[in-house]
């Protein structure tokens, strides 16, 4: 694509500076509907999985790649624009201050439960309440690498088109499906087709390692600090304890649903 193409901005108070350094705030992506994404594999990533970006903005003095080319000439074709500016403005929009050199802004995805389907995988990650974003990103992350369908935040999760979380997915935000939903919301959209719901718990539970997991298999967490309600865990088909030789009572949220993921995808695959 020409440079002639690209809209160069040089200045720090640029409107289109200020817009896009906003989108790092919740309550201005919700009011855009659009996010925020940063470096070449997570957009090449996204354009992969039919994602373009609304806006495209490079670093000046970059290196050359034919990735990047690629992408520039989607997002021209798509209608979309491109921006070229110095890597101390890409710093300030991305709020990095070792910024990739390049910057994307996605439209935000439907994220109702109605949009899954849930025949498409046998596992599938849940997680109540999630208040880091970087343990949404892992999650994320996690789902990918197990086959899973997506991610379905219960209740008062963090925002996971942040660019914490985006940046913590390592692209999986644009393989992964997402759904936001309240917990009855959730059960009852569950409850209207198959799906067994599975918990780490210690409430009738048994061993992790050879429980009669079914799919598709939703493998719910609960927040990091006070895990799931009781009457939530109760809710469950299927209650699970993990081991814990030493001295911690319980593992990362995000880590425990990796660990679970794993087991339920060797049962399922066996």
């Amino acid at each position: 694509m020409s440079s002639t193409h690209r809209r160069e901005i040089t200045g720090f108070s640029n409107p289109t500076v200020k817009y896009l350094r906003s989108l790092r705030e919740k309550k201005h992506r919700k009011r855009e509907g659009v996010f925020l994404a940063e470096g070449l594999r997570l957009l090449t990533d996204a354009r992969e999985c039919g994602h373009v970006p609304k806006t495209l903005v490079m670093a000046k003095g970059r290196d050359p790649h034919p990735l990047l080319d690629a992408l520039e000439a989607d997002v021209a074709a798509a209608g979309g624009e491109v921006i070229e500016t110095s890597s101390d403005i890409l710093s300030k929009i991305t709020g990095k201050d070792n910024p990739q050199a390049v910057a994307g802004v996605f439209a935000e995805f439907d994220t109702s439960l109605a949009a899954l389907d849930r025949s498409k995988a046998k596992i599938w990650l849940v997680s109540q309440a999630l208040r880091d974003p970087g343990n949404l990103g892992t999650m994320l992350r996690t789902g990918d690498a197990v086959g899973a369908g997506g991610l379905i935040l219960i209740d008062d999760c963090a925002d996971p088109f942040s660019v914490e979380a985006v940046r913590a997915s390592m692209g999986a935000v644009f393989t992964q499906q997402l759904a936001q939903a309240g917990w009855d919301e959730f059960v009852d959209w569950l409850r209207q087709g198959d799906g067994q719901l599975v918990a780490a718990s210690l409430r009738d539970a048994v061993p992790y390692r050879g429980a009669p997991y079914a799919a598709p298999c939703f493998v719910l967490v609960g927040n990091e600090s006070r895990g799931l309600p009781e009457d939530y865990e109760m809710a469950c088909d299927l209650r699970v304890t993990m081991p814990m030789k030493g001295r911690a009572d319980s593992l990362n949220a995000a880590v425990a649903a990796a660990v679970l993921a794993y087991e339920v995808l060797d049962t399922l695959e066996a």
